[in-house]
């Protein structure tokens, strides 16, 4: 960052902003809640039986479950519970049979 340039904060209000369906998966919504210096984070929200495609991290990921459960290369995930993917692993078919929300994020 150069002199001239300043550095800048953003705020959402997590209550108002839409969701918008995933283009991967069916049964999957998100709010884009943020982007800064090439991450990104969201709200996801799982419908019962959603599953999310295989996929490689091109970085870090950070999940924080905040309801409902969801399984994440044989983990079982529930409220509370965290995960963090370093770059260069893969989720294999993350799922949710029962449904869930969750704050995710990841490198854009």
């Amino acid at each position: 960052m150069t002199a001239r340039q300043k550095a800048k904060f953003t705020f959402t209000d997590s209550n108002t902003a839409p969701w918008q369906d995933s283009t991967l998966a069916d049964g999957v919504t998100v709010k884009n809640l943020g982007k800064a210096n090439g991450r990104a984070m969201q709200m996801v929200r799982f419908e019962p039986g959603a599953v999310f495609p295989t996929h490689q991290h091109d970085g870090p990921e950070f999940i924080f479950m905040l309801e409902g459960e969801a399984v994440q290369n044989g983990q079982v995930l529930t409220a509370g519970w965290a995960g963090v993917a370093e770059q260069g692993t893969a989720d294999v078919l993350f799922r949710s049979d029962k449904g869930c929300l969750f704050l995710l994020c990841y490198a854009v």
